[in-house]
């Protein structure tokens, strides 16, 4: 099938490498423009530009749509089918009507739960137990369109947002070619989302970064695991604030919220619900990531303090 993709994070590269691994001719990639990163602002591709240099494949970049300038060049590339994953645009009917088979969409969720920027790590930071990826027929709302088809994953109990990431990923390339192979047999039937059971997922920034400890233990995981890798959840420790990488459940602690109930070898914390987390790995400021045992030899922090 003649098709142009569009993406542009690494959430999307899977996509389009099954697209050129299965003989689908990809006449055209679409991805967002080069981005200033790190501490020295180097212009950086987007991961799926990248890959598609790599494949030999036509880029485009527009800054927009609404000029009509992007829309002409797809009316040129002719495709049958548009594939769009993690593009971070809106798609204007006019390039919805463009190919035959119109445009579909893989999203990292169960639609229509978790809608939106950030479906994967909302899922973890709501402590969801089952999630999945959906391919949808796109439409001009934000994530609005038919159900195409569906594949359900469960959510492990310490799973964190980056471990969900890499396995969705697969699971979204799976769930595209088969899609498009019931696409050309005429076998896909089409369901419209029920948008009074719509969530949305919001676009994660820093801000969310900060632990509340009054809550229960279960949230205080889920805040954790589903912020990793990025933005990470940040405390407050000797006036210092310290990054929170992985964490596991405890039992009762009967301490007060923030407590520190262990400090040596572990670093374990009291919740609002009297339960307890330890965090796995901690990174001060300035410093590297290190395990709890390594990162506490360097870093003391007296058992009962409140964090």
């Amino acid at each position: 099938m003649r098709i142009v993709f569009m993406g542009t994070p690494d959430f999307a590269v899977d996509c389009l490498d099954i697209l050129v691994e299965k003989g689908h001719d990809v006449v055209g990639v679409f991805s967002q423009p080069d981005k200033p990163q790190g501490r020295k602002q180097i212009m950086t591709p987007p991961a799926v530009k990248a890959r598609a240099l790599e494949l030999g494949l036509d880029v485009y970049q527009p800054d927009t749509f609404k000029d009509g300038a992007a829309a002409s060049i797809l009316e040129q590339l002719a495709p049958e089918l548009i594939v769009v994953v993690a593009y971070g645009k809106l798609i204007p009917q006019r390039v919805l009507d463009i190919p035959k088979y119109g445009c579909v969409n893989v999203h990292a969720s169960l639609l229509p739960k978790l809608r939106g920027a950030a479906p994967i790590q909302w899922s973890v930071i709501n402590g969801e137990k089952e999630t999945g990826v959906t391919t949808m027929q796109l439409d001009a709302g934000l994530d609005t369109g038919d159900i195409l088809l569906v594949k359900k994953t469960a959510i492990e109990p310490d799973e964190t947002s980056g471990e969900l990431f890499d396995r969705l990923k697969v699971l979204g390339a799976e769930l595209l070619i088969e899609t498009i192979d019931a696409m050309l047999d005429g076998s896909l039937s089409p369901v419209k989302q029920d948008d009074s059971k719509s969530t949305y997922a919001s676009m994660l920034n820093k801000n969310l970064s900060p632990v509340d400890w009054s809550k229960t233990a279960q949230q205080v995981h889920d805040h954790i695991r589903g912020l990793e890798p990025w933005p990470v959840a940040t405390t407050v420790i000797n006036e210092k604030i310290v990054k929170l990488y992985g964490s596991r459940l405890g039992g009762y602690c009967g301490g007060k919220a923030g407590e520190v109930m262990c400090s040596d070898k572990e670093f374990t914390v009291c919740c609002g619900d009297g339960k307890c987390v330890t965090v796995t790995q901690l990174q001060a400021q300035g410093k590297n990531k290190l395990f709890a045992s390594d990162f506490l030899r360097g870093f003391k922090v007296e058992k009962g303090t409140i964090i």
